[in-house]
């Protein structure tokens, strides 16, 4: 699956375009702040309806617009496209259109035609995956950051996880007022339902994490080559023998005990919203000890895993013949390494060939002709505005 062109409209500082993307590596070479950033941001929110930025929403119109628009034809995987195909044809077989519509305070989000009411149908058509610096914070900042990069991974691996997360946080919603309001009368029945979407978000975390281990140390290795192994490991806020049994009952009781530390604190103490994961080395917090550099590589490794994981889901769930991989959005992601870990980064990437579109940013001064090939697109991005040059 891939964008084979896009179209922005009253974007942050892009110039209104349409720009031709057919091609399984795009590269955007530029100086800062001339929009290439801004461009993997447009493509994301046509992926998932929102900006990897957070809730900036009122921020992305250009100056003096009441919004902005966004157009996408790309592949839906059905079969080969055709070279001959008229790319305007957005309803023959192998295409897909969405638009994204802004307007004042009203959004509205189409594939095809059709209004999309809930932006998790997004994530199963076509996601993407976004490296980008903010991710450092995976590996260096607190809990709640790494607890929503896996938050994010098992969504894309499993939609009724997004509806799990979503019932688990209005049950926490629910029992923390009642804790806060002293309606200690409700907990009782509150605590069922805490526990039945809490438990099932434990398991699918467990499952995730089983999925993660093994890969993340390899893949560090094989780019950072420690001579020793960086592990990650999940622990869980609830005691593990107690998600496990198939009987509520043991969860219900732990509960209730720790009931009268959340009485006095006015908040739920343990459950999900308070799981951990962490990365060892030698038995210790790896974080609190290793250097930016290897803190960063730590997040570039997750963001790989988490496009290869959701490959080969796509490839074991239908009769594709291969991986169906997510848009892969790399932004600077070369800048800080040196040259042996780029190339073994590089590696651990999807070539072409496998089906990955991939789109990266470059400053013009970074080497970024020596990982050109013969299908790469290249443009110079200058005051939001992009001119094609021809692959060296």
């Amino acid at each position: 699956m891939s964008f084979r062109k896009v179209r922005v409209a009253s974007f942050r500082n892009l110039a209104d375009a349409e720009i031709p993307t057919d091609s399984e590596q795009i590269f955007l070479v530029g100086e800062n702040g001339q929009g290439k950033t801004n461009f993997l941001e447009a493509l994301y929110y046509l992926c998932y309806g929102s900006s990897f930025r957070g809730q900036v929403d009122p921020l992305i119109p250009a100056k003096g617009a009441d919004g902005f628009a966004l157009h996408a034809l790309w592949s839906n995987g059905e079969q080969e496209s055709n070279e001959a195909q008229v790319a305007d044809e957005v309803q023959a077989q192998p295409y897909d259109e969405l638009a994204v519509v802004m307007s004042g305070h009203s959004k509205e989000i189409s594939l095809n035609g059709k209004t999309l009411r809930d932006r998790k149908e997004l994530v199963a058509h076509n996601p993407a995956v976004i490296f980008c610096h903010e991710d450092f914070s995976f590996a260096a900042g607190d809990p709640e950051r790494r607890r929503f990069f896996f938050d994010q991974c098992a969504g894309m691996l499993s939609l009724g996880y997004i509806d799990t997360l979503r019932s688990y946080k209005r049950a926490l919603k629910q029992r923390n007022a009642a804790l806060k309001e002293s309606a200690y009368e409700m907990l009782d029945a509150l605590d069922l339902q805490y526990v039945r979407h809490g438990r099932e978000l434990m398991e699918e975390r467990w499952r995730l994490f089983v999925s993660f281990k093994d890969p993340f140390s390899e893949a560090y290795e094989h780019v950072a080559m420690l001579g020793e192994p960086v592990t990650l490991d999940y622990m869980p806020s609830w005691p593990q023998d107690l998600i496990e049994d198939p009987s509520e009952e043991g969860l219900l009781a732990y509960l209730r005990r720790r009931r009268p530390e959340e009485v006095i604190l006015g908040t739920s103490r343990t459950g999900p919203h308070r799981d951990k994961w962490i990365f060892r080395s030698k038995g210790e917090n790896f974080a609190e000890k290793a250097s930016t550099g290897q803190l960063r590589l730590i997040s570039l490794v997750l963001r790989i895993l988490q496009a290869r994981l959701y490959g080969q889901k796509q490839r074991t769930a239908s009769v594709w013949a291969g991986p169906r991989w997510p848009v892969l959005l790399l932004d600077d992601v070369l800048l800080e390494l040196d040259v042996g870990r780029r190339r073994r980064l590089l590696e651990l990437l999807p070539a072409t060939g496998e089906g990955a579109q991939r789109f990266f940013t470059f400053l013009p001064e970074e080497p970024w002709q020596d990982y050109v090939d013969r299908s790469t697109l290249v443009y110079r991005v200058r005051d939001g505005r992009f001119e094609s040059q021809k692959s060296l």
